[in-house]
């Protein structure tokens, strides 16, 4: 197959000799796209250059497919590393709506999983709910999340494997059809990759996912007190700088997500401050202002987070959004 999938119309569109590359490019609208990764996401430079050398290539091979000069369909399966928070949910997004705009998908949609949604409990469960979660990802993405626990050699009835031999048979049978996204911590997909090769030879991008650094995070945290229209009086930002230096050094730190949380936290710490005294006139600038006391009260500082306890302790992206407080 030579054509973008979601474009059956042209499959008998005779050859070009000649394309104007703006007009292409425009038409495509992948400017928007890009806009809309900018603005979500702050810095993750090297990210954003890849997912935009990526459309570059994907816009070229377009338009090499109507000059009839492609002779095959790309791979298009690639694979996200970091650490949690870093924004590799919200490129898969994005780079579904790149792959949509031209024509590599034909719905453009995302369908994010982790190991629970693809492997059954006993026998004859883990083939049919992996093929219901292909079947509703089919035309889009396919995003699995900590990808790496699919495979538990150390459990002999472990059905993960099961789960990982339809995926490898529908990625190669089916990859013009459904680009699947596998996620995780570095070292561990490096580990998965080791021990199933056949993700490897079928992933075509490996994009890694820096950590942010103490002044993106603060960005980040200002940029989304500023869409719940909030803001940090000076005192409060400044202790929001020392919030986030401690915050790093203690276990289960996610990035943009430990922000959103530690946001949530001090935004009740504020409407408890506000609530306490009921006999006062409330201005705009009193609802809107986060004060130094309503970060300074996070038991960060007095304290801090512990790791928890436990057989499984460390594993779960989901166990470290509970304790950002």
């Amino acid at each position: 197959m030579t054509k973008p999938a979601a474009e059956p119309d042209k499959a008998d569109a005779a050859p070009v000799d000649s394309i104007d590359l703006r007009s292409e490019f425009e038409a495509v609208d992948i400017a928007s796209v890009l806009a809309q990764l900018d603005k979500e996401l702050i810095g993750l430079l090297p990210v954003k250059t890849r997912i935009r050398e990526i459309a570059s290539l994907l816009l070229v091979e377009r338009i090499r497919q109507k000059m009839a000069l492609a002779s095959t369909f790309p791979t298009l399966h690639m694979s996200f590393t970091g650490n949690p928070g870093t924004g590799k949910t919200t490129v898969a997004l994005r780079m579904a709506g790149i792959l949509h705009r031209l024509g590599f998908v034909r719905r453009g949609h995302v369908i994010s999983v982790t190991r629970d949604d693809l492997v059954g409990q006993y026998i004859g469960h883990t083939a049919p709910k992996t093929k219901e979660i292909l079947k509703k990802a089919m035309g889009g993405v396919l995003f699995i999340d900590e990808a790496y626990y699919l495979y538990r050699p150390e459990n002999e009835r472990d059905y993960g494997q099961e789960a990982i031999e339809i995926l490898l048979q529908i990625m190669e049978s089916q990859r013009e059809d459904l680009v699947v996204i596998l996620a995780g911590y570095s070292d561990r997909m490096e580990k998965f990759f080791q021990s199933n090769p056949g993700f490897r030879s079928r992933i075509a991008h490996h994009i890694d996912f820096p950590d942010y650094s103490d002044d993106e995070l603060l960005a980040i945290a200002e940029l989304m007190l500023d869409e719940q229209n909030y803001r940090f009086s000076a005192e409060a930002r400044d202790a929001f700088v020392k919030y986030v230096a401690v915050r790093k050094t203690q276990p289960l730190f996610a990035n943009a997500r430990s922000m959103r949380n530690a946001l949530d936290r001090i935004r009740l710490r504020q409407a408890n401050r506000l609530v306490s005294t009921l006999d006062r006139i409330l201005t705009s600038d009193d609802v809107m202002s986060i004060e130094a006391g309503d970060v300074l009260a996070s038991r960060v500082f007095s304290g801090g987070i512990t790791q928890e306890r436990g057989p499984s302790a460390a594993l779960s992206t989901r166990a470290r959004c509970r304790v950002d407080k």
